[in-house]
């Protein structure tokens, strides 16, 4: 028992022991710079998806203004319907009259009457004039066209704002889905 005790003062005076600082480095003893690599090293990727793109071929989707047309009906397996009438010419949007209908959840109606077109490039921006919330974006995503609503609940029945889904368009043929 003594040795015990003797054991667990021992350890607590060496908890209270001051460590030794080690004097700070001189400016001049600071780190020494490496030479840079050469630039014909591929540089080091550390995160895992920059490590699978990096050998991929992919450029970047030109900035160019949105031209669209679509006159289209979609029903899909589950039994969301989408009708679209879509007319953007150089990033002006003419026509816009969407209606989604999901199935047990309600319906979504947008019309470009109750929206102000106020951004065209990147991408066509309407807001609408009495929701300040609710906008809706257009852009071209390769050869399909992607129309995605935002902050919109007052524009759908219910709650099937929280099911509805961007439609998308393909840009020659104008068929949606």
């Amino acid at each position: 028992m003594k040795r015990r005790l003797a054991l667990l003062a021992a350890v607590l005076l060496a908890g209270c022991a001051e460590v030794n600082q080690q004097p700070e480095a001189k400016p001049a003893e600071a780190a020494v710079v490496e030479p840079v690599a050469s630039t014909s090293e591929k540089p080091k990727l550390k995160n895992s998806t920059l490590k699978y793109l990096a050998n991929r071929n992919l450029k970047p989707q030109p900035t160019r203004a949105l031209n669209a047309r679509s006159h289209c009906a979609h029903k899909d397996a589950i039994g969301t319907v989408t009708k679209l009438d879509l007319l953007v010419k150089e990033a002006e949007v003419k026509a816009f009259d969407a209606q989604v209908s999901m199935k047990g959840y309600g319906t979504c109606r947008f019309k470009l009457g109750d929206f102000e077109q106020t951004g065209t490039l990147p991408q066509p921006l309407l807001r609408h004039k009495r929701d300040h919330d609710c906008s809706v974006r257009m852009w071209e995503q390769g050869p399909k066209v992607t129309i995605a609503f935002n902050s919109c609940p007052k524009a759908c029945e219910g709650d099937a704002f929280s099911y509805l889904w961007p439609i998308m368009v393909e840009a020659k043929s104008g068929r949606c889905f």
